[in-house]
């Protein structure tokens, strides 16, 4: 319970910032070009590599498990799934499985893709 609860309010947290990146965006720059989504998927994928090194590299068995979810799963995954499918995509990458970190990255694109038009033409189809 208290793991749901921490990435639950780390959730929170991460969907505020989101929202703030988002309004700052289209205050600053308008509306024409998704500029806030896109900072948010590459700042989110910078601090999940941030996180992720830190954890690997400095906090070695000090980092609880608890910090590990309110973190990355909570505050990033409320910020951004992005950071998750790119530390997936270069955590198979390095471990050398070159053919399943390609399919991972095309099919993820293709199949969310094609996953969004199927759902507005259902939806269109429905009106």
């Amino acid at each position: 319970m208290t793991s749901t609860l921490l990435v639950f309010l780390g959730a929170g947290i991460g969907g505020a910032l989101r929202h703030g990146v988002n309004i700052a965006s289209v205050k600053w720059l308008g509306m024409a070009f998704p500029y806030g989504t896109m900072t948010i998927n590459i700042v989110g994928s910078g601090v999940m590599g941030l996180v992720a090194g830190w954890f690997a590299f400095r906090a070695g068995e000090g980092a609880s498990q608890e910090l590990r979810l309110f973190l990355a799963t909570g505050i990033l995954g409320g910020f951004t799934t992005f950071s998750a499918f790119s530390l997936d995509a270069v955590l198979l990458w390095e471990r050398g499985e070159v053919g399943q970190a390609a399919f991972y990255v095309l099919g993820s694109v293709a199949l969310s893709l094609a996953a969004l038009v199927g759902g507005l033409a259902t939806v269109r189809g429905l009106s």
